[in-house]
C-alpha cells in the first residue's frame, strides 16, 4: 500500500513540475521578464520537492511509523486542497439571469446624444443641434469645451508616441475606411436596397429556428468572429434617441429609436495579445481599429445573409449602433460584465471588440453564463489600480440607473484618450484574464470559472508573477512605436 502511495506521489509531483515547466515556457513566450524569473524559481522549487520526495522514498523512510504518518497527513492535505480548489462553487444566480439579474430598480434607456463619443464626433460648435443639446444638458458644456480645445483623440492621435507615431497612425486610419464605407444605410439594413426588394419581393425562405441559429453562428465564425451568441433583444439596451451622425443625415439626430426586431446576434472579435500588450501606445489602437473594421465586415455580411433569406436585419458596428453592446452580449451568453465595464469572456477575457446584428428572423437564444467574474473582480482590482485616469472604481458595485454594477467614469476615461492620443486599453492589457491562452492559463481559467477560492488565489498570484502594475510591452517590429 505504501509503495502505491509513493508511486502516486511521484506521479503527482512530476505532473506539478510539468505544469510549472509549461508555465515557465509560457512566460518566456509572453515576453514577461518578471513572470519568467518567478516561474523559473517556482519550477526549481517543484523539482527540488520532487527530488527530495524520491530520495526519502528510496531511503525507505515512508515505511517507518513516522514516515507513514507524514505520508498520510501529506495526502490528506493534498486531497483537502484539491477538493477546495476543484469543487464547483455554488453558481451565481444573478449571473445566470444575464442583465436581468443586475436590475434592482427602474432602468431608463440611454440617450445616444449624451454618449461621450456622440458628443465628440457629431456635435459641431455653432450648429443648431449643438445649441439645442447644451441648452438641455449644460452640465456637459464646460467639460466638452476643454476637451475640444485639446483636440480629442483624433485631434492628438499618437501624442503618447510622438514623434514616431506617423506610420502607426496611417494604419489606424486605414482600418477606419471599412466601417465608414459600410456605414451606408443600405448596407446597415440591406433589405431596404431596391435591387434586393425587387429580387425577393415578399418571399421568405422557410427555415427552422434551430437551423437558422446553427447557420448564422457557423457563418459568423467563418467570417472571422471569435465568439457568437444569440439573445432576445431587451428594449432597455436600445438607445432611446439617435445621437451619432456620420453621413449628414441630421434629420435623424434626436429621433426616437424603435426596433421591431426580436433577436440580437452578438459576436466578439479577438484583440491580438501582442498588440494589446503595448497599451496605451499606438499599436493597441491599430488592433482596436482593425477589429472595428472586422466587426463592420462581419455584421454587414451577416445582415445581408439574413436579408437574402427574406427577413429584416440591421448591422451594428462602429458607424451605426442601435444600442449598448456589452449588456446585449451578457444576455447572449458571451460573458459577464467586469469591473472595468468591458465584457469579460471565458475564452479571451476582455480582449474583444463587440458587434451585432438585430433581426426578426426567429432564432434560439443562448443562456447567460456564470464564469465567476463578479467574485474575481471584487478581489483583483488591478484595472482600477492601473487606470491612468482613475476612471475605474475600486469599491463595491453600486446602483447605477437601476442596475447593480461597477460604473466606469467615461468622461475622465475619454479625457485621457485625448491626452495620449490612443484608446488607451490599459485596463484590458493588465487584466489577468487577458493572458494568452497557453496551456497553464487555460488550466487557471478552468479553475477560476468553477471555484471562487481559486479565483481569489490566482488574482493574488497574478500580482506575484506579473506585478501589480505591469509595464507596456514593446510589441511587434512592424508596429513599433519607439
Amino acid at each position: 500500500m505504501i509503495n502505491i502511495l509513493v508511486v502516486i506521489g511521484v506521479l503527482g509531483l512530476s505532473t506539478q513540475a510539468f505544469i510549472g515547466l509549461s508555465f515557465f515556457i509560457s512566460c518566456i513566450w509572453e515576453k514577461e521578464k518578471r513572470a519568467t524569473a518567478v516561474a523559473l524559481l517556482q519550477f526549481i522549487g517543484m523539482v527540488v520537492v520532487l527530488a527530495v520526495f524520491i530520495a526519502i522514498a528510496l531511503a525507505g523512510t515512508f515505511h517507518t511509523p513516522i514516515g507513514k504518518a507524514v505520508l498520510i497527513i501529506g495526502y490528506a492535505g493534498v486531497i483537502a486542497a484539491a477538493v477546495l480548489l476543484l469543487k464547483r462553487s455554488r453558481p451565481n444566480p444573478r449571473a445566470l439571469e444575464g442583465t436581468k439579474g443586475l436590475i434592482i430598480g427602474k432602468v431608463g434607456r440611454h440617450d445616444e446624444r449624451k454618449i461621450v463619443f456622440a458628443r465628440n464626433r457629431s456635435l459641431r460648435p455653432g450648429s443648431e443641434q449643438f445649441e439645442i443639446f447644451y441648452k438641455v444638458h449644460p452640465e456637459y458644456r464646460e467639460y466638452d469645451e476643454k476637451r475640444r480645445a485639446m483636440g480629442g483623440p483624433l485631434g492628438h492621435i499618437g501624442t503618447v508616441d510622438n514623434p514616431n507615431a506617423d506610420i502607426n497612425n496611417a494604419m489606424i486610419f486605414a482600418s477606419l475606411n471599412i466601417p465608414v464605407y459600410l456605414g451606408d444605410p443600405l448596407k446597415i439594413c440591406p433589405e431596404r436596397h431596391p435591387a434586393l426588394k425587387e429580387k425577393l419581393g415578399s418571399k421568405k425562405i422557410q427555415i427552422t429556428p434551430m437551423e437558422a441559429s446553427k447557420r448564422i453562428k457557423g457563418y459568423a465564425k467563418r467570417l472571422g468572429a471569435s465568439l457568437v451568441g444569440i439573445a432576445e433583444l431587451n428594449p432597455l439596451w436600445v438607445y432611446s434617441k439617435r445621437g451619432e451622425i456620420f453621413r449628414e443625415n441630421w434629420e435623424d439626430w434626436g429621433r426616437q429609436i424603435n426596433i421591431d426586431h426580436k433577436y440580437v446576434i452578438m459576436f466578439a472579435e479577438e484583440m491580438d495579445f501582442d498588440l494589446v500588450g503595448t497599451a496605451p501606445h499606438t499599436p493597441t489602437s491599430i488592433e482596436s481599429m482593425y477589429n472595428y473594421a472586422k466587426g463592420a465586415f462581419i455584421s454587414s455580411q451577416l445582415a445581408s445573409f439574413i436579408a437574402n433569406l427574406g427577413y429584416s436585419a440591421s448591422a451594428n458596428h462602429l458607424r451605426h449602433y442601435d444600442g449598448l453592446m456589452v449588456p446585449m452580449a451578457v444576455d447572449a451568453g458571451l460573458g459577464e460584465l467586469s469591473r472595468m465595464g468591458y465584457l469579460l469572456t471565458k475564452e479571451l477575457g476582455p480582449r474583444v471588440r463587440l458587434s451585432a446584428v438585430t433581426t426578426d428572423l426567429t432564432l434560439i437564444p443562448d443562456k447567460p453564463v456564470d464564469i465567476g467574474a463578479k467574485y474575481f473582480c471584487e478581489v483583483c482590482k488591478k484595472c482600477a489600480v492601473c487606470c491612468p485616469s482613475n476612471s475605474i472604481p475600486d469599491g463595491d458595485p453600486e446602483e447605477i440607473n437601476g442596475s447593480m454594477r461597477w460604473k466606469l467614469n467615461d468622461e475622465t476615461c475619454f479625457e485621457y484618450w485625448g491626452k495620449v492620443g490612443t484608446d488607451c486599453n490599459r485596463c484590458m492589457m493588465v487584466c489577468p484574464w487577458s493572458h494568452a491562452r497557453t496551456f497553464p492559463h487555460r488550466l487557471i481559467v478552468f479553475l477560476i470559472t468553477r471555484n471562487k477560492l481559486a479565483g481569489k488565489i490566482f488574482a493574488y498570484m497574478d500580482d506575484l508573477f506579473y506585478g501589480r502594475q505591469p509595464k507596456p510591452k514593446k510589441g511587434p517590429d512592424w508596429a513599433s512605436y519607439k
